[in-house]
């Protein structure tokens, strides 16, 4: 039922997309952008929001927990999740991580990051972790759905799809193709024919993107160039002012009747982090019950003058 109210929102208006892009962080920062806020007007529902502002609708979603998607009262102030940690792999290529749903593009001048909204695949079509690479650029695409995918389409809506769909409009991969040299060469970063399925796990399996955000993309992105698709559902980080950050994305659901899950197991990594005395527990309790993907600061705030004097013997 989810799925199908989500998609009804994703088809009832057309795109007004903006570019996210970031500088980024010296000194081995990993805090980026800012939070943003958004007054509902009468009109507004989360298709709009979240084309108006570039960022997907499931990230909208979690990030404003019990608004409605398809009726947010004009007045409402929305959370935009404009500001968060760069993932913890090297900066360089296409990364992307799936419960974010999210794809990061480092160009290679070192300055800055492209963060673009992605749809992946569905349960049961999962999109795999991978480290892979670019091995082929391709304008105009045709699709070629799997033998597979064929027989689900038939048994699941009745309708038998073409062995080959040629470029055009009627192609779901869009204008632009990237494929990946994973496994048998069918996952592909591709662009989209319709006006809804960015921000999901609505795909095949493939990366799907923004129409414009695949063609810009496309011309920037080099053939052997890296991809990893990874999935950190918890990203901590020491900034260099020493606050200690973590941001918390609900795992992604191996099973329909739960489209998020909400236990999340730690990495021995993340617990150590969590387990120092500089961090305020309550405050990372928090942060991983909520699981609303804000970068949120755990560390304990620093004394003042005064505070250290009452303490000093």
């Amino acid at each position: 039922m989810m799925r199908k109210l989500l998609l009804l929102i994703l088809s009832l208006a057309p795109l007004q997309l903006l570019a996210n892009v970031y500088s980024l962080p010296a000194n081995g920062g990993r805090l980026i952008g800012e939070l943003q806020t958004h007054v509902v007007e009468k009109g507004d529902y989360f298709k709009t929001i979240a084309d108006k502002y570039n960022i997907g609708i499931l990230e909208l979603m979690e990030t404003n927990p019990g608004v409605d998607p398809f009726l947010p009262t004009p007045g409402t102030q929305l959370v935009i999740p404009t500001q968060m940690l760069l993932p913890d792999v090297p900066r360089k290529g296409i990364v992307i991580n799936l419960p974010e749903l999210r794809l990061y593009y480092f160009p290679k001048n070192g300055r800055e990051v492209h963060v673009f909204p992605v749809g992946i695949g569905r349960i049961g079509r999962e999109t795999p972790e991978m480290t892979t690479k670019i091995k082929a650029r391709i304008p105009n695409p045709s699709w070629t759905p799997p033998a597979s995918l064929r027989a689900e389409h038939l048994r699941e809506r009745g309708e038998v799809l073409p062995r080959v769909v040629p470029a055009g409009p009627d192609n779901p991969l869009g204008k632009y193709a990237m494929q990946l040299s994973y496994g048998d060469g069918s996952y592909l970063i591709h662009g989209t024919n319709k006006d809804f399925g960015i921000g999901m796990r609505v795909s095949a399996g493939c990366i799907r993107l923004n129409p414009d955000d695949i063609e810009w993309l496309f011309h920037q992105a080099k053939y052997g160039d890296s991809v990893r698709v990874i999935n950190q559902t918890v990203k901590i980080a020491t900034e260099p002012d020493g606050r200690q950050i973590i941001e918390v994305h609900s795992p992604l659901s191996k099973t329909e009747d739960q489209p998020r899950e909400k236990v999340i197991s730690l990495s021995s990594k993340v617990v150590k982090f969590i387990s120092q005395e500089s961090v305020d527990n309550t405050k990372a309790n928090d942060a991983l019950l909520t699981q609303n993907g804000i970068p949120m600061v755990i560390s304990h705030p620093p004394l003042t003058a005064a505070q250290d004097l009452e303490i000093t013997p």
